[in-house]
């Protein structure tokens, strides 16, 4: 199973920052994904596991990936999609994209391109390689609940320290902390910010042993306060970067995948986010201004582009017998070609074997019709015994003898010598019982 987890200079270091982007807009992206993510699966009625899911997936997807090869919110519909399904919730594709659209507005919604249903499609192949097909996700929820089942306290001051820790825990998704530490260490850092901030302490608990010095050695060991406080101080600087940015303009625009400039073909997912050109910012008369604003743009290159340069070779293939969900492969693992945009009955050399026109029918032969009275006449005979040869004649030996018919004494045949000595041995038989 691939590990997940990332130390704070492998997140100094992603795709994203390589091609140019800067620790903060990076961070800022990650969390208006993720906040796309949950408001729109909480629209859709999606629960918590599914949106969760989606958004760890999309803080995966960003660790190989660069948030200027593939916009965000295309990014965030797919994941939402494919964790849906994993989650056994799923919803179609059209929905995600027309609750989408009623959440994005034009400036942003542009980046879905002309067909967004095969936007996302696509990209999902692209997803499942990058995640390495590991679907199963935990999440600090379940621990949550098993550790605030053990605390032992007032049950009003314990509920009101777990919707809190829980209101934690679905924050915590916007940061990059399921990247660095196990669901249930989150759980632990989260629950004791939650306690420190409603003022309960938790000085009991079920299983309590001697060697116990704090609640969550019975469920994690070696977790440090350091680790703890880490958890909390990214938890809490989130807030704090919330307020920055009521007071800055809105992230610019990015540029459709529709019309996204086709990357350098390369082997490796690096290379490939490395070569890829930055979008140039628009021009002065073209900023848009809080939620409006219009850009025009050039080089049409859809996304299969994209999907056709990520390798589908080395740590990012797919098993051999394992298909992506939605999206069609042929026996090399490459999508298959797109219908022809000519007239489908003409013969050109480039159509593909699933978009050919159908054979003509074969000629139809008349048959000869049949006489009226066909029913009622009866055939001649056949005429060809007549004409037989006649048996051949008995061999000479075998035949009676010379004047074995008339009495005579001639020499008898073979036939007639074997009958007329058996009827000998059988009268000297006779003659001898009596």
């Amino acid at each position: 199973m691939p590990c997940w987890y990332y130390d704070k200079k492998e997140l100094r270091e992603t795709p994203s920052i390589l091609d140019g982007a800067t620790y903060e807009t990076e961070r800022r992206y990650r969390k208006e994904g993720a906040r796309f993510i949950m408001e729109c699966g909480t629209k859709m009625g999606l629960g918590h596991n599914t949106m969760a899911t989606g958004v760890v997936y999309f803080h995966r997807f960003y660790m190989f990936h660069s948030f200027k090869s593939f916009p965000r919110y295309v990014t965030a519909c797919c994941c939402l999609f494919l964790a849906g399904k994993v989650e056994e919730t799923p919803k179609k594709c059209r929905d995600i994209i027309k609750t989408a659209r009623g959440i994005l507005n034009d400036n942003y919604f542009y980046s879905f391109g002309d067909d967004p249903k095969e936007e996302v499609m696509t990209l999902e192949r692209i997803l499942l390689q990058t995640i390495k097909f590991d679907l199963q996700v935990e999440h600090p929820y379940t621990f949550l609940l098993k550790y605030a089942k053990c605390f032992k306290g007032d049950q009003q001051k314990l509920q009101k320290m777990v919707q809190m820790a829980w209101n934690f825990v679905n924050d915590s998704l916007s940061t990059v902390v399921c990247l660095q530490w196990e669901p249930e260490i989150i759980a632990v850092a989260l629950i004791h910010l939650a306690s420190k901030l409603s003022k309960f302490t938790v000085l009991d608990w079920l299983g309590r042993q001697a060697q116990h010095q704090r609640w969550w050695d019975m469920f994690v060991s070696n977790v440090t306060m350091e680790i703890l406080e880490d958890i909390c101080h990214q938890v809490l600087d989130l807030y704090q970067s919330t307020q920055k940015e009521g007071q800055e303009p809105n992230s610019p625009p990015q540029k459709p995948p529709s019309r996204a400039d086709s990357p350098t073909p390369t082997t490796n997912v690096k290379s490939l986010t490395a070569n890829v050109d930055c979008p140039p910012p628009p021009a002065a008369s073209q900023q848009p201004s809080g939620n409006g604003g219009n850009i025009e743009l050039n080089n049409i290159q859809t996304i299969k582009s994209l999907a056709s340069v990520v390798s589908v070779s080395g740590p990012l293939a797919p098993p051999s017998d394992t298909l992506p969900l939605g999206i069609g492969v042929n026996a090399v693992g490459a999508p298959l070609p797109p219908p022809p945009t000519s007239n489908l009955n003409s013969n050109a050399a480039n159509y593909h074997m699933y978009h050919a026109p159908p054979p003509p029918p074969p000629p139809v032969v008349p048959m000869p019709p049949y006489a009226g009275n066909a029913w009622t006449q009866q055939p001649p005979p056949p005429t060809h015994y007549a004409a037989a040869a006649l048996p051949p004649s008995m061999p000479p030996n075998m035949g009676p003898g010379p004047g074995a018919n008339s009495g005579g004494g001639g020499a008898p045949g073979y036939y007639n010598a074997g009958r007329q000595q058996q009827q000998q041995q059988q009268q000297q038989q006779q003659q001898r019982y009596q």
